[in-house]
């Protein structure tokens, strides 16, 4: 039996077209590729989150010596979230890398993550891509993994 997928997602073809609160959360996660090391790649990822409370958190991906040790941005916030605001769920999430050129996105294991926290936290949340000028956004996780791993 074929059957079809069909994936709803917002492009933003600049910045200030996204609603002032996520514009908040697209710029700390722009900050936190400041927080990055890369050393190897060169490439500087950020990830931040803002809470139900409101409350924005961020990180930066972190490469090690001993490739291939080393965690993304996204789920270094995520992991970070999951141990130490597990009762306040995601509302909206977004990634940024430096160089911006072209919009960022996820890798595999962290569009896997997105969907265990959406799936621990029992809400879907709004997660940005974002580029120098522009932006892709999703509704939920699962729009970037629709076929996810479920034990």
């Amino acid at each position: 039996m074929k059957k079809e997928l069909q994936l709803s997602y917002t492009r933003f073809s600049s910045l200030k077209e996204i609603p002032a609160d996520d514009l908040e959360v697209v710029k700390a996660a722009q900050d936190a590729t400041r927080k990055a090391h890369a050393p190897y790649s060169h490439f500087h990822v950020g990830a931040a989150a803002r809470l139900k409370s409101g409350e924005i958190l961020s990180a930066g991906n972190f490469e090690s010596e001993v490739y291939p040790a080393g965690l993304c941005a996204e789920r270094s916030l995520l992991f970070f979230l999951e141990s130490n605001h597990a009762d306040d769920p995601i509302v909206a999430f977004a990634i940024a890398s430096n160089p911006d050129e072209r919009e960022c996105y996820p890798c595999g294991q962290c569009r896997q993550v997105l969907v265990d926290v959406q799936r621990r936290q029992k809400t879907p949340f709004r997660i940005y891509m974002t580029g120098r000028d522009s932006a892709t956004m999703v509704d939920s996780a699962e729009i970037l993994l629709p076929f996810t791993f479920i034990l």
